[in-house]
């Protein structure tokens, strides 16, 4: 059936959809809550989503490399339940979104999952190259993902997996433009081991979550829908990425979904991987 748009439209916050009840066309807090603060100078605000998961990889690839200055304390966003329109949260980003991250040390509130990466990347010198040329091609990348991953995400993985109901159009206009952008990561990898060039970066960083976990049909159960085995170079990257030990930890920072032992939700301390997943903390009357 065809749609007419109205003259002017309205919210209707029954519109459906998997994330409909999150959805709103203002912004603001909703309710009032501090956010909560630990030990170190670093406090992040995310989820495991894709852009929650680069901040929390590049934080572990910067305690992987010896930074001690990158611990941090992780709280967990959980977005279902609005978490992202508290006034604690607001005032960190204004734009409730996840991640968001407070530097107690500068003062510096940071959100945007790439201006984040970019901060960290030179408060702590590391990740991103300091030749013109090279840290230029590792910012293209960087914000290649930036403008890319909305397609992948809020167009082709909405429409195909999330929408109340599927239709053609969009799906395929979307899945066009996914494999499109495959097709990019895949020919310069063919090129270049990372991104970047031949060091890995925080362009790899950025990318490697949406890109990784639809190639590894962690996403969107839309591997073979999108054929993601013929694009060999991705495959190798991705691969190579994930068997990164930080990238591991990354992965399971503010997770709150999947294996029990692969989720800590919050993170304060090093030891918590070991002593804190939600397999060994679990309280007896959760979910």
């Amino acid at each position: 059936m065809t749609y007419t748009p109205p003259k002017v439209w309205t919210w209707d916050a029954e519109n459906g959809g998997q994330f409909a009840n999150i959805n709103r066309p203002i912004a603001g807090a909703t309710h009032d809550k501090d956010a909560p603060v630990g030990d170190h100078a670093l406090q992040l605000y995310s989820l495991a989503t894709p852009n929650g998961v680069k901040v929390t990889t590049m934080l572990e690839e910067l305690l992987e490399a010896g930074h001690a200055g990158a611990d941090y304390d992780a709280w967990l966003i959980n977005i279902q339940e609005g978490d992202q329109f508290s006034s604690g949260f607001v005032d960190v980003n204004p734009n409730s979104k996840i991640p968001a991250l407070f530097d107690r040390g500068t003062g510096a509130r940071v959100f945007e999952s790439g201006a984040i990466l970019l901060y960290l990347a030179e408060k702590f010198g590391a990740f991103l190259p300091t030749d013109a040329n090279a840290r230029t091609e590792t910012l293209n990348w960087l914000f290649w993902l930036q403008g890319s991953a909305p397609y992948l995400g809020g167009g082709f993985g909405h429409f195909y997996a999330y929408a109340p109901e599927k239709f053609e159009y969009p799906i395929n206009r979307f899945a066009m433009e996914t494999k499109r952008q495959l097709d990019v990561l895949d020919r310069r990898l063919a090129e270049t081991a990372y991104l970047g060039g031949a060091d890995y970066s925080i362009a790899d960083m950025a990318t490697y979550p949406w890109y990784g976990a639809l190639v590894q049909n962690k996403v969107y159960e839309a591997a073979e829908f999108l054929d993601v085995a013929s694009y060999k170079h991705v495959n190798r990257w991705v691969d190579e990425i994930s068997e990164r030990p930080a990238v591991k930890r990354g992965r399971m920072v503010n997770r709150a979904w999947g294996p029990e032992e692969e989720q800590l939700r919050e993170r304060h301390a090093a030891s918590d991987f070991e002593t804190r997943t939600w397999d060994k903390i679990k309280p007896a009357d959760a979910d």
